[in-house]
């Protein structure tokens, strides 16, 4: 199923979603935004409003609580935005990805030898 591309802010709090093993309240999704991010209640609230729309994450009453429940898995999402990112800069080619990646000194050696233990395993 398609989705949508999310934008880095609703992004954001889906991958605290992702991680939980249980719905999280708008609270608990608030507690663990990285970093200094100081998003509002209502700013979160609106955010997660959209995901709803969206059909990326359920919204159930739990006492005096809304908790949020990600409908769409991580795994699904990551390989249609790689995907898409791939045939949109790439023409589909992991080999140009890839050699952007090194020209532009994104990826090490180490990498380089995870990434071809991975190719020969396949």
């Amino acid at each position: 199923m398609k989705h949508r591309t999310l934008p880095n802010s609703e992004l954001e709090l889906m991958k605290i979603l992702w991680k939980a093993d249980h719905p999280l309240t708008r609270m608990e999704i608030e507690e663990q935004l990285p970093g200094k991010r100081n998003l509002s209640k209502t700013t979160i609230l609106s955010f997660l409003s959209r995901m709803e729309e969206k059909g990326f994450v359920r919204v159930e009453k739990e006492g005096r609580n809304n908790c949020y429940f990600p409908l769409v898995r991580e795994n699904e999402y990551l390989e249609q935005e790689s995907g898409a990112i791939l045939h949109r800069l790439y023409d589909s080619s992991v080999k140009k990805f890839v050699a952007s990646l090194y020209d532009g000194a994104g990826i090490s050696e180490e990498e380089i030898r995870d990434l071809k233990n991975y190719l020969d395993s396949l």
